[in-house]
């Protein structure tokens, strides 16, 4: 049975990026859906990670880790992005006795308010735009090594007066090894475009992302280290910026320095990698960090990369509450704040 289930995960990566060929890399509808919301991601550099400590917020994004430990748990998440823009998750996981672990999420991205103006500058009124998505998951243990999971998702979004929903759903498969590795193959946001914005144009593809996971506690160093290969559907995921190509500029001729043989190979690989680690400092705080390669080579500036591609992030226990803030830095303009508040209604029952 769990040869199967894997197999079908495999087969559904497989296929969704192929319904959608033709599509440039990038053309995404509901491309929100693609971005890390709470802390403890946004720290570890990703928006999938396989950790299986019980997390809600890590299963938000992996429903293979979706269990009964779970019961009750409760979270928010705030993030406060560039220009006014911010975005939040609100999740609840409950386990029933016979139909399993599952959690319900709210998630959403307000890009706030703009002003109507004419062709003259004569301003009047404003509009907002907003996304939303109600996610539903679900998770189970097939037995001590292997676990599964899917999330259905509704999503909603409007920018003005144009407004488009769709369809998606994740699904993800773990294993633990006898020695504690934890692999985790996650297919996110297998779905499509029902209603285009505008009427009578063709639908867009979700941003889809087959991703392999994995991460390891030391047994006598209090780190884990974590490790995510994402896109395996798509090998060349490569922006070229003509300002700062890859390779450079030339100092002589000016013109680009084009990538042949093993570095250009090298290149696109680590576009792909993102690595990160959390520093277990007793049982109330956690320190965290990552580097995100291909982020920094699309988001910086050759002059002044500064910490473009890295993230880091604090998790900090008090009483029966899990608080957690990171910060990513995405651009020398400034890197977004992310707030994530955790606790289990269990907790509070006399």
């Amino acid at each position: 049975m769990k040869h199967k289930v894997i197999l079908l995960i495999l087969l559904a990566g497989i296929i969704s990026p192929l319904l959608s060929r033709g599509q440039g890399y990038g053309n995404y509808a509901f491309s929100f859906l693609q971005e890390p919301v709470t802390a403890r991601l946004a720290a570890l550099g990703s928006n999938v990670a396989a950790i299986n400590d019980n997390d809600i917020n890590i299963a938000f994004a992996n429903p293979s880790l979706i269990n009964p430990a779970m019961n009750n748990d409760l979270s928010l998440a705030y993030v406060k992005y560039f220009a006014g823009i911010n975005y939040g998750l609100a999740l609840f996981s409950h386990t029933f006795d016979k139909a399993g672990s599952f959690l319900i999420g709210m998630q959403y991205m307000d890009y706030g308010k703009f002003d109507y103006a004419n062709s003259a500058g004569n301003r009047g009124g404003t509009f907002g735009a907003a996304d939303y998505a109600l996610n539903i998951g679900w998770g189970r243990k097939l037995n001590s090594r292997f676990s599964i999971g899917a999330t259905g998702k509704l999503i909603y979004s409007y920018y003005e007066t144009y407004s488009s929903y769709g369809l998606a759903v994740d699904v993800a498969g773990t294993y633990k090894s006898a020695t504690n590795w934890i692999f985790s193959l996650t297919a996110s946001n297998m779905g499509l475009q029902i209603k285009p914005y505008v009427a009578g144009t063709p639908t867009a593809p979700l941003p889809f992302d087959l991703s392999l996971a994995l991460s390891k506690k030391l047994a006598h160093v209090p780190f884990r280290f974590t490790f995510v290969y994402d896109h395996i559907e798509r090998w060349n995921i490569s922006y070229y910026n003509t300002a700062n190509p890859p390779g450079g500029i030339d100092p002589i001729s000016g013109k680009p320095i084009a990538l042949t043989g093993f570095s250009k190979m090298s290149n696109q690989l680590m576009r792909h990698l993102i690595i990160g680690g959390e520093f277990l400092i007793g049982k109330h705080l956690i320190i965290r960090g990552s580097y995100n390669y291909r982020r920094r080579q699309e988001l910086s500036i050759s002059q002044r990369m500064g910490m473009v591609g890295f993230s880091w992030g604090l998790g900090l226990k008090i009483s029966h509450f899990s608080i957690n803030y990171s910060r990513s830095t995405y651009h020398r303009a400034g890197s977004p704040n992310y707030f994530t508040i955790s606790t289990s209604l269990d907790n509070f029952r006399r």
